[in-house]
């Protein structure tokens, strides 16, 4: 992965043309670039960003020259400019910074859908998020938190630990040291718990089954260790009477009047400092490998970003 110059994007009739001022760094970039996922290549990644509209095609109705956007689920972002379909750009409040903005559409989004529309969290009920320190995990422990859960967090090393804690999980399990089942059982006093906010996949999905209370629900969100096996739908039955649910953004953002609703009440809380957004480093635009090295090697806590 290296940078070029290339001919600037021109905007379809339906797209802006935006001044990309950041753009987010996420795992999905790295399963395209692994080759897990797959485009025609020469292919330019990058799924969200935030900048300034510099063009509005003819069909465009809710933009103008100098708004200030946002974006996610749209390609080619590691540029100094992309065209953008008006229905994915959303505006960013004068009180959220264009860093803030960036980071907190992929990820803040999906911590907020996960919380707010796949189980009903009641105050004092019990939820296991991995990897607790990372972009979404950060943000997730925040929102359960806010709503009254129990939260207990999995994470990799104690400086891990020490942020998961920060954002409001009661109880931390570094599973390099620990094993999670036995831990989130004795920590349960073996009831289990309501719900798994699992983005890792393959690695921790055996053990998921066994930590939920009865019709407790596990949502699958992502797959950084890789996709779980198939599932005889029996052996939810056999482990309580089980959910099971496999989510993208996507499906949560379906709608345009969603969209925005969704961003708004996110950057409202990340506006008041109810929600922190923990950017970890930002990176040149030239820099994007080592930023996708640093990230696969899992160096870094929070959400990493480029500055074109």
């Amino acid at each position: 992965m290296g940078l070029v110059e290339i001919p600037l994007p021109q905007a379809n009739p339906s797209e802006a043309l935006v001044k990309v001022s950041v753009a987010g760094v996420n795992s999905i970039d790295g399963h395209f670039r692994d080759g897990r996922l797959r485009m025609p290549l020469p292919f330019i990644p990058g799924q969200e960003g935030a900048g300034v509209v510099t063009a509005v095609g003819p069909q465009v109705k809710t933009l103008k020259v100098g708004d200030r956007v946002a974006w996610s689920g749209t390609s080619k972002s590691y540029a100094e400019y992309v065209a953008v379909a008006e229905e994915h750009l959303v505006p960013v409040p004068d009180s959220v910074s264009d860093e803030q903005a960036a980071a907190g559409m992929i990820q803040g989004l999906t911590a907020h859908y996960l919380v707010n529309d796949t189980y009903k969290l009641k105050p004092g009920d019990t939820a296991l998020v991995h990897a607790a320190a990372g972009g979404v995990g950060l943000l997730l422990v925040q929102l359960l938190h806010a709503v009254g859960a129990r939260v207990i967090g999995t994470v990799s090393s104690e400086e891990k630990a020490v942020l998961a804690r920060e954002a409001g999980a009661d109880e931390v399990v570094v599973f390099t040291r620990q094993d999670f089942e036995s831990e989130v059982k004795r920590l349960t006093g073996g009831k289990g718990v309501e719900v798994v906010y699992d983005g890792v996949g393959k690695a921790t999905f055996d053990k998921n089954l066994n930590v939920m209370r009865l019709r407790g629900m596990l949502v699958l969100y992502g797959m950084s260790s890789g996709p779980v096996p198939p599932v005889d739908p029996a052996k939810l039955s056999e482990k309580g009477s089980l959910y099971m649910a496999r989510t993208t953004l996507a499906h949560f953002t379906a709608t345009r009047e969603e969209l925005l609703a969704r961003t708004s009440d996110l950057f409202r809380m990340i506006a008041e400092g109810k929600l922190k957004v923990r950017i970890a480093k930002t990176y040149a635009l030239a820099e994007a490998a080592q930023a996708h090295g640093d990230m696969e090697a899992r160096k870094m806590a929070g959400k990493l970003l480029l500055i074109p």
